[in-house]
């Protein structure tokens, strides 16, 4: 592994190996998005409904949220080696002791607080490595590294349905542990930050290097502009974590797949939710956050009213749609980094993004139990639907409402 570190004494191309082992360790990290892969046979194994089935996914992504915020106080401090090592053990445990549960509680405890804090503990590293290393395309480049966790099911969905339907539900949760534990421990050598020496060169090469806004998590909590990214990246997030925890559950139930099949197409979603980070990112990057949201939740509205029209055997709007949903859950995770960059700053980035990214937790708990209840009480997916485009409606006011705001202050200022 040191060897690759070496191989190239060049700063602009040492630096490409980060992005490529931040997006292995991230696919790693984003098993937790195979979850409806792991939903239904957990559902028939304890002899639970929807609501108990998502208390292991809505709590990892709560301790993943929370403990993003709590290391992002010390990610300047301590290596970046040291943060994945350690992230990537409590990983390999919480997986591994999952196949140990004797009932959905033990589980939620395994997998939700082991796996999400150790999830939660990596996650900002290989973001801030490759921010700092390439300071000229922030955006782009950590929605590339973000691609890892939203291709994660990809590769891992297809692996969770065979080993589940070969072996069982618990040995599949040990073999994955293992594997996960000794995968992200030896990834985690080569990460460091760049000293002052290597990182010169690569500032020398781009005019657009330079943060105008080095502002600090205290003063980035008084602006509106956090206020209103903060509101928007709840919404976001909790439409597509309720649809992405119920992705398997709608497929096989509403439109009668077989799970097979659905496995098959966890993957592809997988693809759209990998690509939804780098082309937001840009998109942020080039146009707003303001225009990136605006986007994101026309596009979710479409796709939820294709949803309304499914039924048995609606195949290709479930396809689509579906496609639609995980593609932009890949968004909003890229629209938040990169606006949280781009609007306060380098400087206090894995602090700041730490405080940003707890509204993910907060959108992991309402809009996972929000779906489970809406399914059990009202037994129809399509009032979750409803319920999605209602979201977005209240997104659009909220952040364009702050747009217009934002443009008069600036035209006052001018």
């Amino acid at each position: 592994m040191e060897n690759l570190v070496k191989q190239s004494n060049h700063p602009s191309k040492q630096r490409w190996l980060y992005v490529f082992l931040g997006i292995i360790v991230m696919m790693c990290l984003g098993t937790v998005y195979s979850w409806s892969v792991f939903r239904i046979p957990i559902e028939e194994f304890f002899n639970i409904g929807s609501t108990q089935s998502g208390l292991p996914y809505a709590v990892s992504l709560v301790f993943y949220a929370f403990f993003m915020f709590i290391t992002g106080k010390y990610l300047d401090r301590y290596s970046p080696r040291l943060v994945i090592f350690i992230g990537g053990l409590l990983v390999g445990l919480g997986w591994l002791l999952s196949g140990y549960a004797e009932n959905i509680y033990v589980l939620t405890i395994t997998y939700g607080v082991i796996i999400g804090a150790g999830v939660g503990i990596i996650y900002g590293a290989p973001m801030t490595v490759v921010a700092k290393w390439f300071p000229e395309k922030k955006g782009l480049i950590v929605g590339f590294v973000l691609a890892g966790f939203g291709l994660s099911p990809f590769v891992t969905a297809p692996a969770a349905s065979y080993l589940i339907e070969n072996y069982g539900l618990m040995p599949s949760f040990k073999m994955l542990g293992i594997s996960f534990g000794v995968i992200i421990s030896l990834l985690s050598y080569p990460f460091k930050y760049p000293l002052a020496s290597e990182d010169q060169p690569v500032k020398a090469t781009s005019t657009a290097v330079v943060d105008v806004n080095n502002i600090n998590t205290a003063e980035m909590m008084k602006a509106e502009s956090f206020r209103s990214l903060y509101f928007n990246f709840i919404i976001g997030t909790m439409i597509g974590l309720m649809l992405i925890g119920m992705t398997g559950n709608v497929g096989i139930e509403l439109v009668g797949l077989s799970p097979n099949t659905m496995a098959l197409l966890m993957a592809l979603f997988a693809v759209f939710n990998g690509i939804g980070r780098p082309i937001f990112g840009w998109l942020t990057d080039k146009l707003s956050h303001k225009k990136a949201m605006l986007l994101s939740y026309v596009l979710i509205m479409i796709a939820a009213s294709l949803m309304l029209m499914a039924n048995k055997g609606s195949l290709v709007l479930y396809t689509i749609a579906f496609s639609i949903f995980w593609f932009n859950l890949g968004g909003w995770l890229a629209i938040a980094p990169a606006s949280t960059l781009s609007l306060y700053g380098t400087k206090h980035y894995s602090q700041n993004y730490g405080v940003v990214f707890t509204a993910y937790g907060i959108g992991a708990i309402t809009g996972v139990f929000g779906s489970g209840l809406l399914k059990d009480v009202l037994q129809s997916y399509h009032s979750i639907f409803y319920f999605v485009i209602l979201l977005c409606v209240v997104g659009i006011l909220s952040s364009q409402k702050f747009a217009l705001s934002h443009y008069r202050s600036q035209a006052v200022d001018k």
